[in-house]
Formats: structure tokens, sequence, C-alpha cells
């Protein structure tokens, strides 16, 4: 391989981990994210001769990123989490999985961003994250996809209007006029970010080593507690999803085996967020993958978890499907 071949080859990868999320904000699967950029990738070496650098290799490859989630949109539906669908549930026995093929948003590991903590601007890395949030996410999959792509790449890369007409093949006056319609709808469907503030970090790391004792012991007391009162839960692909302490609290009661012993839980981030890999043992001894959750945490307590019952998601996260202790 020649020298420039090399040193494209590493510009590449420095820009692996920030088009991968920008892929997964626009898709809603990590999966798909990364075959996006994979062939965003394709596409760059292909197309590197009439490239001339006229713009950054970083600014390049969002435009062909950005093309290639936009063409893998229009055969594909949005990804949706149980709370789009309707009203909460109140009955713990009505668990089961959707019938209908439904799309459901998946949750992104933050090892996928590639960060180095060290090296990174700190203030870069909390804005990263603060992207990537499940809420905004899901908020995100609502808009059609044009809107999509003006709203992410206006707001979360900063492009110029103009910048982002020339890439969608419009008009500035067309831009601005898509990201006033998208901003409104977020601010319709998302969480305020002032309700999103997080406790301070001995209080953050007390309240989610409390969480991860309770659930491996099922103690639903201390479960009580460190929910909010109009607390979420989700569980994708389970479309019945509860709203409020009272029905959330009825749902562990109903499916969580008592005492210690029956649970490990791993500690994982993702989007940003804390979050725990759930094990369950089984009636071999085996312990079996269960779900990943991902929390929302405010200074009131544990106000929305996603919990995805997707033993398929766990290799993402660096963890087995079974293990024995």
């Amino acid at each position: 391989m020649s020298n420039v071949g090399l040193d494209l080859e590493d510009e590449f990868a420095v820009h692996r981990g920030e088009l991968v999320a920008h892929c997964y904000r626009m898709l809603g699967s990590p999966h798909d994210a990364e075959d996006a950029v994979q062939e965003t990738y394709l596409r760059a070496w292909r197309g590197f001769a009439e490239f001339e650098r006229r713009s950054s290799v970083r600014t390049w490859l969002f435009r062909i990123a950005t093309r290639v989630c936009l063409n893998a949109l229009q055969h594909s539906s949005r990804r949706l989490v149980p709370s789009a669908l309707g009203a909460p549930g109140t009955d713990p026995g009505d668990l089961l999985p959707r019938a209908l093929e439904t799309a459901w948003l998946e949750p992104f590991p933050d090892q996928l961003l590639g960060l180095d903590p060290a090296a990174a601007d700190p203030a870069a890395v909390v804005g990263t994250r603060q992207s990537l949030r499940l809420a905004l996410v899901a908020a995100l999959q609502h808009l059609p996809p044009r809107q999509r792509a003006v709203l992410i790449l206006r707001d979360v890369l900063t492009w110029p209007a103009a910048d982002v007409a020339g890439l969608l093949d419009t008009t500035t006056a067309a831009v601005n006029s898509s990201l006033q319609r998208a901003r409104a709808e977020l601010t319709r469907l998302a969480p305020a970010e002032d309700e999103l503030s997080e406790p301070d970090e001995p209080v953050r790391r007390a309240l989610l080593d409390a969480y991860a004792r309770a659930f491996e012991t099922a103690d639903l007391e201390a479960l009580e507690g460190l929910l909010t009162q109009d607390v979420r839960w989700e569980m994708p692909p389970i479309p019945t999803w509860f709203a409020g302490r009272g029905d959330v609290l009825r749902l562990l009661t109903a499916k969580m085996a008592r005492g210690d012993g029956n649970r490990i839980i791993e500690p994982v981030a993702a989007n940003g967020q804390p979050g725990f890999a759930w094990y369950v043992r089984g009636r071999d001894g085996v312990f079996h993958a269960h779900s990943i959750q991902v929390l929302t945490v405010t200074k009131a307590g544990v106000s929305a978890v996603l919990d995805f019952h997707r033993a398929d998601l766990f290799p993402a996260f660096g963890l087995p499907i079974d293990r024995s202790c």
C-alpha cells in the first residue's frame, strides 16, 4: 500500500468513532451505523482521486456518511421505543413481544466512540454524549430523514446552513425552515436538558450502586426509594410499557424472583448514560444474558429505564452471552 493510502487510512481511523455516532443518530442502530460507516469508507476510497481536499477529510467523510444514511432510510422504517406506540399499560401479565414487525431503537455502547478521556476535550466529550442520549435519539426518529439530517448537521456538528444546503441540494432558506420545524418537534418530544440534570458524582455513584444491589437481591423496598414518582419503564421488543412508581413496582414484583444469587448485574455505559447488563440464572445453573438496562438518573432518582430484552446486544458491550458466575 502506498504512503498516501496509509495516510488516508490513518485519517479515516481518527474519525471512525464520531462517524459511527453520527450514523447512529440518523439510523438508531449501532449495527446499521457501523455498516453505514463501512460503506462511507468504501465510497471515500473510490472517490478520493476527485476529492482534491477542497474541504477537510472530516467534513468530506461526514458528507458521504449523511448521504449513505439518507439512502438507507429510503428503504427502512424509523426505529421506535414502546412509548411511541401508545399509552402505558397496567397489567404485568401483558408482556408478549410485538407480533408485527417493528424496528426498535437500540442502545449505543459508549466504547464505540473510541474517546480517550485523557486526550479529548472534556467539553466536547460531554457534548457528544449528551447528543447520544436515548431520549434525544428516540425523538430524532420521529423526524423525516432529511429534517433529521438538517438538525444533526446544524445543532450537533454546527455546520453552517449554507454547507447543509449544499449537501442536501436545497436552499439556505429551506434549511433554516426545516431546522425550525425540527427544533419545535424535538422540544415537544424530548425532555428539557434541565430535567436531565444528574446529581453530583458521589451521589450518582451511590445511587447506581444501591440500584445494582437492590436488583441483584430483588429488594423491592429499596428500589421503591430509588425510583422517581413518575418513572418510565420500557422493555423492547415488548410493546407494553409502564409509567409511575406504583405500576413499575407491580411489574417488578410480578417478574423478579426474590432473593440473592439469581441475578448478576454488570455496569455498562450506553448513550452517555449509566446502565447495567442483567444476567439471570437458568435451570441449568448457568447465568444467561437477559437484558441491557440504560438508566436516566436525575437528582430525584432513576426517572427512566429502557430495558432492552436482547441477548444479542451483549457482545457489542464486550460481554458474553452466558457465564457460570
